[in-house]
C-alpha cells in the first residue's frame, strides 16, 4: 500500500510557527537519546489491546526497559497501514467497545507512569470527526507529546497543523522511498519532532531484513533539513535496530511488540524491549 496520494504538484500548506515557550517532548526525548550515543527507540502498541489496564501495563514496561518514546495506536476499522497482527489486535479492541475518549484516559495513565514521550498514532478521520482542535486540546491536556497522522498529507492538514500549534503539539508527517524531493521539502517542513521514515512501502509487519531504501529516506529527509528523522516498517530484532541507528535518530518497533503482549502479556512487552534495547545486556 502505498503511503501517500500521488497528486500532480503539492501545494503549500501553512508554514507552521512555533510558540517562543514551546518545547517539543519528542524532539527532546530523541535529543537525549543522541547525547547518549544512540538511536531513540519508539515503540508501538494498541490501545486498549488485549484491554485497558494491559495496554497500559504493557506502554510502561515498554518505557522501563529503555523506550525514550511510545506510541499510542488508535483503532480504527479500515487500517490501510496496519499489517494482519496489529489489524487483528485492533479488531479485537472495537469488537469489545472502544470508544476514542479512552485512548486520552491510556495516554494520560502512561505519561504519569513514565519519563517517555508519548504520542498517539492515528488515521485523520479520527481526529476530523472529533474536530481537530478538541482533539489537540484533549491529547494536550492528557499530557501527550503530539500525534502521527500517517494518512495525512501537510497541503491537506492545515487545520491540525494549525491546532497542534495552538496546544503546543508534535505532529509527525510520513515520508516514503517514493516521495518527490519537493513533497520531502514539504513534510518535513511541516513536521515537529520527527520526519518518519517509511522503510518499505506496504502494510506494517515484522521482517527477516531492513529495505536498502531506508537510508536513502534518511538522507532525502535530512537534506530537505530534517533534524531528526526516525525510521519504522519492518523492524524486529537487535540487528534491525543497530543497522538502522547507525544512520537514522531513532528507530520504531510495532509488529514485534504487539505480537509479544498477544503471546505473552505486558512482561513479554518489557522482555522483548529490553532485549531490542540492549538493555537485557546492561543488566546482565
Amino acid at each position: 500500500m502505498s503511503t501517500e496520494a500521488t497528486p500532480a504538484e503539492p501545494s503549500t500548506p501553512p508554514t507552521p510557527t512555533q510558540a517562543p515557550d514551546t518545547r517539543s517532548k519528542t524532539a527532546d526525548a530523541i535529543e537525549a537519546a543522541r547525547a547518549q550515543g544512540r538511536a531513540a527507540f519508539i515503540g508501538y502498541l494498541p490501545a486498549g489491546y488485549p484491554d485497558k489496564e494491559s495496554s497500559i501495563a504493557a506502554a510502561i514496561e515498554l518505557a522501563r526497559n529503555g523506550a525514550d518514546v511510545i506510541e499510542i495506536g488508535v483503532p480504527y476499522s479500515d487500517p490501510v497501514m496496519d499489517g494482519p497482527v496489529i489489524q487483528q489486535a485492533t479488531t479485537e479492541v472495537l469488537a469489545r467497545g472502544f470508544r476514542l475518549p479512552e485512548v486520552f484516559e491510556i495516554v494520560a495513565a502512561v505519561v504519569q507512569a513514565t519519563d517517555a514521550a508519548v504520542l498517539v498514532m492515528t488515521y485523520y478521520n479520527l481526529i476530523d470527526r472529533m474536530g481537530a482542535d478538541e482533539f489537540a486540546r484533549r491529547l494536550a491536556e492528557a499530557g501527550g507529546a503530539g500525534a502521527i497522522t500517517p494518512d495525512l498529507i501537510p497541503d491537506e492538514g492545515s487545520e491540525w497543523i494549525q491546532a497542534t500549534q495552538r496546544h503546543g503539539l508534535d505532529r509527525v508527517f510520513l515520508t516514503a522511498p517514493t516521495s518527490s524531493p519537493e513533497r520531502v521539502a514539504q513534510i518535513v517542513t511541516a513536521s515537529r519532532g520527527f520526519v518518519y521514515g517509511v522503510s518499505v512501502m506496504g502494510v506494517t509487519g515484522a521482517r527477516d531484513q531492513v529495505s536498502d531504501a531506508a537510508e536513502r529516506v534518511v538522507t532525502a529527509a535530512r537534506s530537505a533539513g530534517a533534524e531528526r528523522v526516525c525510521v519504522g516498517l519492518g523492524v524486529s530484532t537487535r540487528a534491525h535496530v543497530e543497522e538502522i541507528g547507525r544512520y537514522a535518530d531513532g528507530v520504531i518497533v510495532g509488529t514485534a511488540l504487539v505480537a509479544a503482549l498477544r503471546d505473552g502479556g505486558p512482561a513479554a512487552v518489557g522482555a522483548l524491549t529490553a532485549e531490542l534495547t540492549g538493555a537485557a545486556e546492561t543488566a546482565r
